[in-house]
């Protein structure tokens, strides 16, 4: 900064433009699920090593964005995210980063699957956005794009209706992903298990119908690359598949992961060519992609019931992968699974990476920072957030996966949500 400060008489707006432009390049919008990538990972810098004893500052939180799990995506100053008030009416929530102030609200249908047990029904779903198009799926199967500054619809699907979609116990939680032209999502069943709908105008691009994939279960498909071939891999209700980005032929399948509960719900996790995924009560594991008579196969490195399946998924940096069960957090190179260390000091959490510091927001409420070292666990501040919402039951958790955009660190609990300054000064 010295050089800046000595030469910024000379150089003027130059000196302050390239200042300003360093500060923005630092920041960046959370505009989907999982964030920029789909893998929790912030590329933001600059931000606090170490909270104070009572947390960061908070900005402002509120309390009436109506109920749900739903992660909130957050664009330029518009936060984003699916809400529900009672079971006949679920909607994507548009707010202000300003304050939390409500800008506008559209309408997506019923609450899927209302007899679910346990029961927990409500929006569950982060939505999409891209330029000024959005995209959300409720969870009664209401697939729709709007826009993102009045929230006027521009298309709508139902995946039951439309494909013969059969969602899982909880009904349908995922977030659909964008790629290029197409909107790739998981209706589940025999004749649609996943599809690729144009995202301007929702048509069908193609259908993929996996022999034996069961329904739709609760992850997200991600993009990976094989063998110079794009794929799109998602865990569903019978395993791990791998689908051909241009005609949906299924590649590839990994049955090892199917959860004891009908409850695979963890976002597949890709690094180097080695993806992760878990299913609870099951176990969690690695498979390696390798190329063999010109197709792919999952290999695997390793599986077994002790690894993180928690709903909160994991996150990798470099070569290890952090992530929690029931009991606490792990961190293990995700090549060969060899721990490194093990904390039962949380418990089971939600989490995301950025600037060198791990996000949680643990099942109990809790939100904490740990460094994303494998050396040991270091936590580096936790809090409580005032005024959380009574649970509907003890099974009832805090669900919802925290964001962080422009400094800012979001946490959602049902009707709550809080809103932290987390950039350091």
């Amino acid at each position: 900064m010295k050089p800046i400060i000595q030469y910024l008489p000379l150089t003027g707006k130059l000196a302050l433009g390239l200042t300003l432009l360093a500060v923005q390049a630092r920041s960046e919008d959370w505009p989907q699920w999982r964030g920029p990538n789909r893998d929790g990972v912030s590329s933001e810098t600059g931000l606090l090593k170490e909270w104070p004893k009572d947390g960061p500052k908070l900005v402002w939180s509120v309390k009436d964005i109506g109920s749900g799990y739903s992660t909130p995506a957050v664009v330029g100053d518009h936060i984003y995210l699916l809400s529900n008030e009672g079971l006949e009416k679920e909607s994507v929530v548009a707010l202000s980063t300003k304050d939390g102030g409500r800008i506008w609200s559209a309408p997506l249908g019923k609450v899927g699957h209302p007899s679910q047990q346990p029961n927990y029904p409500a929006a569950r779903s982060t939505p999409t956005v891209e330029g000024d198009a959005l995209f959300a799926l409720g969870s009664d199967g209401d697939l729709v794009c709007l826009d993102t500054v009045t929230g006027k619809e521009r298309w709508r699907k139902n995946l039951r209706r439309d494909f013969g979609g059969e969602p899982g116990e909880w009904a349908y939680s995922e977030s659909p992903l964008i790629d290029g032209d197409a909107l790739i999502c998981t209706p589940g069943g025999a004749n649609a298990t996943m599809v690729a709908l144009n995202k301007k105008t929702g048509e069908t691009i193609w259908r993929s119908a996996v022999p034996d994939g069961g329904g739709a279960a609760y992850a997200s498909a991600i993009i990976v690359t094989a063998g110079g071939a794009k794929q799109y891999v998602q865990l569903l209700q019978k395993g791990l598949v791998g689908v051909d980005a241009n005609s949906g032929r299924l590649l590839w399948r990994y049955t090892k992961p199917v959860s004891r509960y009908g409850a695979n719900i963890p976002t597949p996790l890709a690094s180097d060519g080695i993806i992760y995924t878990a299913s609870a009560g099951t176990g969690g594991g690695a498979v390696r992609l390798v190329m063999k008579d010109g197709k792919p196969e999952a290999e695997e490195l390793y599986f077994d019931l002790k690894r993180p399946t928690a709903i909160g998924g994991a996150v990798t940096v470099g070569d290890f992968l952090f992530g929690t069960t029931a009991q606490g957090m792990q961190c293990f190179d995700i090549k060969t699974g060899a721990i490194k260390w093990e904390e039962r000091g949380f418990g089971a959490a939600s989490l995301l990476v950025a600037d060198g510091r791990l996000y949680l927001h643990g099942e109990n409420g809790d939100v904490a920072l740990v460094e994303a070292t494998p050396d040991a666990y270091r936590e580096k501040g936790r809090f409580t957030p005032p005024d959380e919402p009574k649970r509907a039951n003890q099974m009832e958790k805090a669900w919802a996966y925290p964001a962080l955009a422009h400094g800012r660190l979001y946490i959602r609990d049902k009707n709550m949500l809080w809103c932290y300054d987390v950039k350091g000064r």
